[in-house]
């Protein structure tokens, strides 16, 4: 059979186990739609936070800006891992003790703030919007390489899919959901992965191959002979500086995401927070490990099969005619002597392959059976929809709790509440789906936006509302606002406008931590000279770090403590 009858065939059993588990998890209040009830098991919970964090930038991307940087394409390793390190060892424990929905709902409560809540709803809502937009996208894409549909089609069947179970059994649907997803995106993950390390190195553990085998070495020989920096030479297309910051904005961004920290507000306890939160680091620990192998062997196996091979019969190559149509990978024969030539400079090289496309087509390159390249695309899919899924709920409690439910109608009821939800899940599906199908021509370069966003906004607030019970409102509104004009206003000078990296050199990508650290340090000295915050909330922030599962219940705050 053919990659697309497999591919079919794939596609068509797992989006009927996903709309049958959205079924079966279907929920009538508001408890299960915005917290699934908060009665995950641990080891579900750590594999839906490992599906949620995975987004199809992990599946397809990481490893693909990895193989294209080499050395330099370590900072999203680095920093997507170790943010998930930071958000399960210093907030998640706890922002589930605190007993609240959503991440503007600790803030509007840690910081007795209408202000405060709402700043937080706003970033919470942008980044979210961005996200999903862009693993929209990513569906379509995969639909339009594999089943050759158009690929809004393929944007529009996404949203179908993703609709369903999240308006329908909200947080719980889309939990369960995540826990097949995962299953799905990590086996498609290691199948190849093992393939690929056993047909170069001889040794079929993917991490072992990649330290052990001679794979990186002649790699480097490879990119050296061809004019390339050597796959391994550090700080090769990046300073140490921007290095570094890029790392760092990564980390804290991804600490501060809110559809990653809200998984934790869906198990029994605190404890049950901590096991899930080891649990999901064992499972993305699985891809993550493998990405580094996965992005050397698929460049060594590129170069080869690509540079230096007459035009005319990689270009009879199913797999390169299909992925052209995409206008992901084009060939020209520039100089006329009818090969490949593949070079660091792209005025002259012959190749030009976006990153994207990398890890869906390492399969092909290498040769593997059609049902592996099949099952690498429905991992794809896996990976994209399970993202999109708690970006979408984000928005959805964004909305109709922190904003209509908490603002607008404290007196509605609960099936007023989950209705909003439901409706707000669906708009925002719209939203998404506009842009998957009409991608804007910033979509691509807010990436780094959003992370600046979060971290410039909700990781100081955060950290500071667990440890410091010293920071007050004027100090929490101060702080973010701060930090995300700064980094706005630098993002946008630097990805529009034409405004040169002034801070040191360092890029877009990289300003978040700057912002982050303005953030910070304008709390700290706002807070400082102004008055502390209510005794009811600095008891809280005491009972908050006090070992136990039971919150202290948060004191009734008359209207006059409410800006």
């Amino acid at each position: 059979m053919t990659v697309e009858v497999w591919t079919t065939m794939f596609v068509i059993l797992t989006f009927m186990v996903y709309l049958y588990i959205g079924w079966r998890a279907r929920v009538k209040d508001s408890k299960g739609f915005f917290v699934a009830d908060q009665g995950v098991p641990a080891i579900a919970n750590g594999a839906a936070t490992a599906a949620d964090w995975m987004s199809a930038a992990s599946f397809m991307g990481m490893a693909g800006l990895i193989s294209s940087l080499g050395y330099d394409g370590s900072i999203y390793l680095m920093g997507w891992t170790g943010g998930y390190v930071l958000l399960a060892l210093l907030l998640a424990p706890y922002l589930r003790k605190f007993g609240k929905y959503t991440v503007p709902d600790f803030v509007g409560d840690r910081y007795y703030s209408t202000v405060a809540r709402l700043v937080a709803v706003v970033a919470a809502i942008f980044v979210s919007l961005t996200y999903v937009a862009g693993q929209m996208r990513g569906v379509g894409i995969v639909f339009s390489r594999f089943l050759q549909v158009d690929v809004n089609i393929g944007v529009v069947i996404g949203m179908v899919i993703v609709g369903f179970f999240a308006i329908l059994g909200g947080m719980k649907g889309i939990t369960w959901t995540q826990v097949a997803q995962y299953t799905v995106l990590i086996v498609a993950y290691l199948i190849p992965a093992v393939a690929i390390a056993w047909q170069l190195t001889g040794n079929p553990i993917p991490q072992l191959a990649f330290t052990f085998g001679d794979v990186v070495d002649k790699l480097n020989q490879v990119q050296i002979d061809l004019g390339f920096d050597a796959y391994t030479q550090p700080f090769a297309s990046k300073s140490m500086l921007d290095v570094l910051f890029i790392t760092i904005a990564l980390m804290v961004g991804t600490a501060g995401l809110p559809h990653v920290i809200v998984r934790f507000y869906t198990v029994p306890n605190v404890r049950a927070a901590r096991y899930s939160a080891g649990w999901a680091l064992l499972f993305i620990a699985l891809l993550y490990t493998s990405a580094p192998a996965i992005a050397s062997f698929a460049r060594y196996n590129l170069i080869g099969t690509l540079h230096n091979q007459p035009i005319a019969e990689v270009q009879q190559l199913d797999w390169v005619q299909k992925w052209q149509t995409t206008k992901l990978l084009t060939l020209e024969d520039k100089n006329g002597n009818g090969t490949i030539e593949w070079t660091p400079t792209e005025e002259t090289s012959d190749v030009k392959i976006s990153p994207d496309i990398i890890v869906l087509s390492t399969p092909e390159v290498a040769k593997l059976a059609p049902w592996v390249v099949a099952l690498v695309a429905a991992g794809g899919l896996a990976a994209a929809l399970s993202t999109a899924s708690g970006l979408l709920l984000v928005i959805s409690s964004s909305i109709a709790h922190d904003v209509y439910y908490k603002l607008l109608k404290p007196d509605a009821s609960e099936g007023e509440r989950v209705m909003v939800g439901r409706i707000m899940v669906g708009l925002a599906i719209l939203i998404a789906g506009y842009f998957g199908i009409n991608p804007p021509g910033f979509v691509a370069q807010v990436v780094a936006f959003a992370f600046g966003l979060a971290a410039a906004s909700f990781f100081p607030v955060i950290l500071l509302g667990i440890f410091d019970k010293r920071t007050n409102r004027e100090g929490a509104i101060a702080g973010m606002v701060s930090g995300l004009l700064f980094t706005t206003v630098y993002i946008l000078g630097v990805k529009f406008y034409g405004m040169s990296p002034w801070f040191f050199g360092v890029s877009a990508e990289g300003i978040g931590t700057l912002g982050m650290l303005i953030n910070l340090v304008v709390t700290l000295v706002v807070s400082r000279l102004t008055p502390p915050p209510p005794p009811e909330i600095q008891a809280l922030v005491e009972n908050l770090r006090t070992p136990g599962d039971a919150p202290l219940a948060l004191a009734d705050i008359g209207e006059e403590q409410l800006d």
